[in-house]
């Protein structure tokens, strides 16, 4: 694959750059969120809900836990003692910020604005005169039992890199100066940024220190410096980094766990902390795109494959133990026990954008839409104030989402990623533009030197009617349109053989142009029509959405027997409101059992019901005899992601088909 050459604009999310000199860049560009505004029923009051909501209330958390304060404590604007039980918790204050500031890109909000402004003081004010900036550190002289706080220094500060954040804090920083940088035009947290960033430069070189960073994150962080200013050097501390891992130059390596056990260009299997593993991926897609390095792009296809083909949950979830937060072996996809932290889950959806914006193929977008509307969404609330950590695709009774975590990293990644999700509906590559994700709402894309208006109409991902209603400034303006037609539109429920739909489907998505029937003609995933647009020239995509059964590779040997139900992109569990006696997992589905679906205004914020009958399997005894007792049950299943909302109980994803597969309730003990 070659990396063209385009000119760098202003774009957000994780472009975020400005006035930067020709240099190579990804082919596809992504059209900024702030030039896309959405208007539909699912999104729209999830994003304002994340603007109203979440994001005032991950400050208030961190005010309450003393995250804020510690930045006062540090730059000695307090004299409290610093709090808090680990090193990374200035990350969950930047990562917030970083969402605040998207927010205000597209709503201004002097008050917000204010708020932040008093945020970068602190920031200022903690930071050491030669740009070192951890609080605890900084303020440990004020801490208590430093003996009770992990992921710390403990003898120089740059001391136990492979565990106490100092580099993890300062990508988010980076991250958070940028978006504010971009937002406000303020250039006073850029600056504490940047001058982090050249502390680290001169501290971290071919002639310094050779150690990368415990935790991954810096190498994003660098990127978007790089971005913002211009300035190569940021560009080439983010590809030292990448380099140095899995090389001892005279240190200890880290091991898998950091995806630290070899060089990255030689990595194939996706090892160790999820999280960790695709901030590197993601980082290693950035810096491919941007320096030509091949190497990279090679690794990263090779560790994609293994993970849709080996690693990923039907959700979109990766992360299959939480020994190590951590990547399981190939094909270990346990429901009970199964991770799938929701910061993986938005760092899959990181990794797999930027894989589409290297390769320009639709498979990626389908991971990346299969993490969004189940692994994603699941990890927060209807209402925005309580969490999921890690999300299990079964459950005895025990879970329930938090108001907030020792470890709060998950709550202000949603913040961020939410407030960000405009910008991954539409990208351009020249004279294309590609439609990815469908979601009503406008939107101003720039084709080469040519602006177009594009409307989207649908009630998607309830209904897989779609139009698309085009507006070039130009009448008879020639353009590529691309829209992706979703793998599980298409018999594939992910890019690999790890899931399958039981039975084909008869139904076939249809394409219409100004109510004329168009052939659909597929280019990597994409239904193409190249033409010259008029304005008001209206696209109809219709994609069918019947209740699909998937069922799993016989590899992942806790799915055999089994089966889940979908439809259109979203997967579905049964949980215990929803069938007579509350009991979920003594419940077998046979394949032949109808279903039938209805929208349930009145449900979890409006939600499609998919409904049948399922027999419960019990123990009983009979004339002294221990035998199966065998009942239908009626039951109702909910979207994956809104459950547990209605008071913790049992759920599954994934239901028996046969007998050989099911659980049976046990007799009552005397």
């Amino acid at each position: 694959m070659l990396l063209r050459t385009i000119p760098i604009t202003v774009i957000f999310c994780f472009y975020a750059c400005f006035s930067i000199a020709e240099t190579r860049d990804y082919p596809i560009t992504p059209i900024p969120f702030t030039d896309v505004h959405l208007t539909d029923g699912f999104w729209k009051p999830r994003l304002e809900t994340n603007r109203v909501s979440t994001i005032p209330y991950c400050f208030q958390k961190c005010e309450e836990t003393g995250r804020i304060e510690n930045f006062k404590v540090a730059g000695k604007l307090s004299e409290k003692p610093w709090q808090g039980a680990a090193g990374f918790n200035d990350s969950d204050v930047s990562k917030i910020i970083e969402g605040a500031a998207y927010s205000l890109a597209v709503r201004p909000d002097p008050k917000l604005e204010k708020y932040l402004d008093d945020l970068v003081s602190f920031y200022a004010a903690a930071q050491e005169k030669d740009g070192f900036l951890y609080t605890y550190w900084t303020a440990r002289e004020t801490v208590k039992d430093p003996s009770k706080v992990v992921c710390r220094p403990d003898k120089d500060r740059w001391d136990n890199i492979r565990s106490a954040h100092q580099m993890y804090n300062a990508g988010h920083t980076y991250e958070a100066a940028a978006a504010h940088f971009s937002a406000t035009g303020k250039r006073g947290f850029l600056e504490v940024a940047l001058k982090n960033a050249d502390h680290i430069c001169a501290t971290f070189n071919e002639n310094a220190r050779h150690d990368p960073p415990g935790h991954q994150e810096i190498e994003i962080g660098l990127v978007k410096l790089y971005r913002a200013t211009g300035e190569r050097k940021y560009l080439d501390q983010a590809k030292f980094f990448l380099d140095e891992r899995g090389r001892e130059n005279g240190r200890k390596l880290y091991g898998e766990y950091a995806q630290d056990h070899k060089p990255v260009v030689e990595q194939e299997e996706a090892v160790g902390h999820a999280v960790r593993a695709n901030y590197m991926y993601s980082a290693m897609a950035d810096v491919a795109a941007l320096t030509g390095d091949e190497r990279f792009v090679r690794a990263i296809d090779k560790l994609w494959n293994n993970v849709v083909s080996k690693k990923l949950y039907i959700t979109g979830g990766v992360g299959a133990t939480g020994e190590g937060e951590a990547y399981g072996q190939n094909y270990e996809l346990p429901n009970a026990a199964a991770y799938c932290e929701t910061c993986a889950n938005i760092a899959n959806c990181f990794w797999n954008q930027r894989m589409f914006l290297l390769h320009g193929e639709a498979k990626y977008i389908d991971v990346l839409e299969r993490s969004l509307y189940n692994g994603v969404i699941s990890g927060v609330s209807l209402d925005g104030k309580s969490f999921f950590y890690v999300n299990p695709l079964e459950s005895s009774g025990g879970a329930d989402r938090s108001p907030w975590f020792g470890c709060a990293c998950c709550p202000p990644n949603v913040c961020r990623f939410m407030a960000s999700l405009p910008g991954y509906v539409y990208a351009a590559r020249g004279d294309a533009l590609y439609v990815n994700l469908y979601v009503g709402g406008k939107g101003t894309v720039k084709l080469g030197d040519a602006t177009v208006k594009i409307v989207q109409e649908t009630r998607y991902p309830w209904d897989g009617k779609i139009k698309i209603t085009l507006t070039p400034e130009q009448d008879s303006r020639r353009f590529t349109l691309n829209l992706r037609i979703p793998g599980w539109a298409k018999e594939m429920p992910v890019p690999s053989d790890l899931y399958g739909f039981l039975e084909k489907s008869s139904a076939l998505p249809t394409l219409k142009v100004n109510d004329a029937v168009e052939e659909i003609k597929m280019v990597n995933g994409y239904a193409v029509l190249d033409r010259a647009w008029k304005a008001g020239d209206a696209v109809e995509l219709t994609l069918p959405m019947p209740v699909r059964r998937v069922i799993c590779n016989e590899k992942v040997a806790e799915n055999r027997g089994k089966t889940a139900l979908q439809r259109g992109p979203l997967v579905y569990c049964i949980e215990h409101p929803d069938v007579p006696d509350g009991k979920v997992l003594n419940l077998l589905l046979p394949d032949d059992s109808p279903l039938a679906t209805s929208f349930r205004a009145d449900l979890l914020g409006g939600v499609e019901v998919i409904a049948g009958k399922a027999m419960s399997l019990k123990y009983a005894m009979k004339d002294g005899e221990k035998i199966v007792e065998r009942s239908p049950v009626d039951f109702a299943a909910i979207p994956y992601y809104a459950w547990v909302h209605r008071g913790p109980g049992e759920m599954a994803v994934w239901l028996p088909r046969i007998p050989a597969a099911a659980r049976l309730t046990p007799l009552p003990k005397e």
